[in-house]
């Protein structure tokens, strides 16, 4: 019998603004992702997004980036790994199924639509609270009643850690 080799993947969904603290804390997740050997899923698009993707690289993380449009992104994209889906907006629905669980950071519209798909699906959530944005109403605000996965709020990186460990994702 193989002995597995996959390395835990966790989507990182939001978006936040350079400066604000939901952003510096979005940097410091992609750290400490790459330090736990979790791999880092996003789509890298928003600054909050991005930040995380660039500090898992800089820390040696593994970091794949599923993009919407049909072509690859720029070099200088914060990815080890690019896969353009050309799939448009559909590609919620691939950054909802990559990961094991899913860290929300703030948050519009395109996040609001991942994490509905990721709850469907049974992904746990770990929304940032105590900071700007929708992932703070979400531990209060589930999607729907049917308790379809754990939602375990975090607004540290001792939490988000203790979180990460508990689902069995760090090694």
């Amino acid at each position: 019998m193989t002995k597995s080799i996959r390395r835990p993947q966790v989507c990182v969904l939001g978006s936040a603004d350079p400066g604000s603290a939901a952003y510096e804390l979005a940097g410091e997740a992609g750290a400490l992702l790459a330090r736990l050997g979790i791999t880092l899923i996003s789509g890298c698009g928003s600054p909050a997004t991005r930040a995380a993707a660039e500090r898992a690289i800089g820390d040696g993380g593994l970091v794949v980036s599923i993009v919407p449009p049909d072509r690859m992104p720029p070099a200088d994209w914060p990815a080890t790994v690019v896969i353009p889906c050309g799939m448009g907006d559909a590609r919620n629905l691939l950054m909802a199924l990559a990961g094991d669980a899913c860290i929300v950071i703030g948050g519009r519209a395109g996040t609001i639509s991942e994490v509905c798909l990721a709850w469907l699906h049974k992904r746990p959530l770990l929304p940032l609270v105590g900071c700007e944005g929708w992932s703070s109403e979400l531990p209060s605000n589930p999607p729907d009643e049917r308790q379809n996965s754990p939602i375990l709020a975090w607004s540290s990186m001792a939490e988000l850690e203790d979180r990460l460990r508990g689902l069995g994702l760090s090694r």
